[in-house]
């Protein structure tokens, strides 16, 4: 299982995106497109979609499995469809299988499930440790596509399409997020005596840990458990330490900013 991803500025070279790559024989269930905002004009009438106030599909949306969102040149994903809203981000309209799973119920990612039509070898793969850079984006107003390809081969092929269609990569969306980050954040941990330059791999580190959605509302000295399984002893130092705090306090402030 491989994850794709690509991020867009306009909605419609998304929509475009998702109409070539399924064009290239890549299952609909497989791709899902995330957009800010609840507008539903993309959506097919005969998919419903439901609002709620926590971060996920929730029992509601078990029933729209199945259903089609149709898309630029009359393209259809065969998924669920949501319109949500996602604590720290806002309103987004969740459009596939993959993309409304990612804001599983209380942030539980690979445990949920919506209806019995999901297959259970997409939750293992979904993206969960990039979730921040998604939600970045959605924050900016782009727009993302997903695809959970099955194979190298359809991983290479939606990848082209992908960029293609002008899409911009992870990696470098991940890049400018913490560019937009650093010098706040390097202030702060220069403020404390310590040496940024040195020690900004760890910190950075320590910061994408607390973001990470099985951790993002737990203190560093409660999420020691998983870290240590994740990161061994680089959770013991003090630059990982002070990265993973402020990495928590980030994500409350934008929870509160982004309240509804």
């Amino acid at each position: 299982m491989r994850t794709v991803a690509g991020i867009f500025q306009s909605s419609a070279d998304a929509e475009r995106a998702v109409a070539d790559i399924r064009a290239s024989g890549i299952a609909g269930e497989r791709i899902s497109l995330l957009a800010p905002g609840t507008s539903a004009r993309a959506l097919n009438e005969d998919v419903p979609t439901t609002e709620t106030e926590q971060p996920g599909m929730g029992k509601a949306l078990g029933g729209t499995v199945g259903g089609a969102m149709g898309v630029a040149s009359g393209a259809t994903l065969g998924a669920a469809a949501a319109s949500l809203f996602v604590p720290g981000v806002g309103p987004v309209l969740a459009a596939g299988i993959i993309g409304a799973a990612l804001f599983g119920a209380g942030g539980a990612v690979a445990g949920v499930v919506a209806g019995d039509k999901i297959e259970d070898n997409i939750a293992p793969g979904l993206p969960e440790d990039e979730l921040y850079v998604y939600e970045d984006a959605l924050r900016q107003g782009r727009t993302v596509v997903i695809v959970m390809a099955e194979t190298d081969e359809h991983g290479d092929t939606a990848h082209s399409l992908l960029s293609q269609a002008g899409a911009e990569s992870l990696d470098a969306a991940r890049e400018s997020w913490w560019v937009g980050l650093r010098d706040a954040a390097k202030e702060e941990y220069a403020g404390q005596g310590s040496d940024f330059r040195t020690d900004e791999t760890s910190y950075r580190r320590g910061f994408e840990a607390a973001l990470h959605p099985r951790r993002r509302r737990t203190p560093y000295v409660d999420a020691m458990p998983r870290l240590r399984e994740s990161y061994g002893d680089e959770c013991d130092k003090d630059a990982f330490r002070s990265g993973y705090e402020r990495g928590h306090a980030h994500v409350q402030e934008l929870e509160a900013k982004y309240r509804q």
